[in-house]
């Protein structure tokens, strides 16, 4: 009976967003920052002394719903040392055709070796430079780091490098006694190493 009157509730929509004042968005030139936990271009990562975290274990490749990874792990030998375990990540390469930035690839590395940045801008009119290389995932040196091939610096052994790593975090944590002594007194836990 009154289906006269639907075309007109629709138009009423369309009209009531055609004058709203939108705020328009520069984008080249006016960048707005992402959230802190945005997922965009993946990176591979070192540790302290240079050597690569990733020991091309391939999880990351078999937790990608899309695809998207390709991992070909190579041997370590004293002589030629990319990581400190026993094998390194040789070839490494995220297709960001196929990639769809869900993270699940993150979760899936043992090592923290990759990561996800805030970058997104991701868009190219070449479709073989959106497969992106170990040399372009890789995380840069800084002064104190040295280029792999090197021997291991942070201790003998690959197990060095998770214990010192867990070592340094579990100084940042305050012991559940501390925590509740301060609690109790109103007092700030924690030795203040990890601010």
């Amino acid at each position: 009976m009154l289906d006269w009157l639907n075309p007109v509730k629709g138009f009423g929509v369309t009209f009531h967003t055609m004058f709203k004042k939108v705020p328009t968005v520069e984008y080249p030139e006016v960048k707005r920052p992402t959230a802190p936990r945005f997922h965009g271009r993946h990176r591979l990562n070192r540790w302290p002394d240079g050597l690569e975290k990733c020991i091309g274990c391939e999880l990351c490749a078999w937790a990608c719903p899309a695809d998207a990874i390709y991992v070909e792990a190579g041997d370590n030998t004293e002589d030629d040392r990319y990581s400190p375990g026993e094998r390194y990540g040789r070839v490494y390469q995220i297709n960001y055709l196929r990639c769809i930035l869900c993270g699940l690839c993150v979760e899936a590395c043992p090592t923290r070796a990759l990561t996800m940045t805030n970058e997104y801008e991701l868009a190219d009119d070449d479709r073989e430079s959106l497969i992106y290389t170990k040399e372009q995932l890789l995380a840069g040196l800084t002064e104190d780091m040295e280029a792999p091939p090197h021997p291991m610096r942070l201790g003998d052994t690959e197990e060095d490098y998770y214990r010192h790593h867990g070592e340094a975090a579990r100084r940042q944590t305050p012991a559940p006694e501390a925590a509740r002594d301060a609690a109790a007194s109103g007092e700030p836990a924690g030795n203040g190493a990890g601010r």
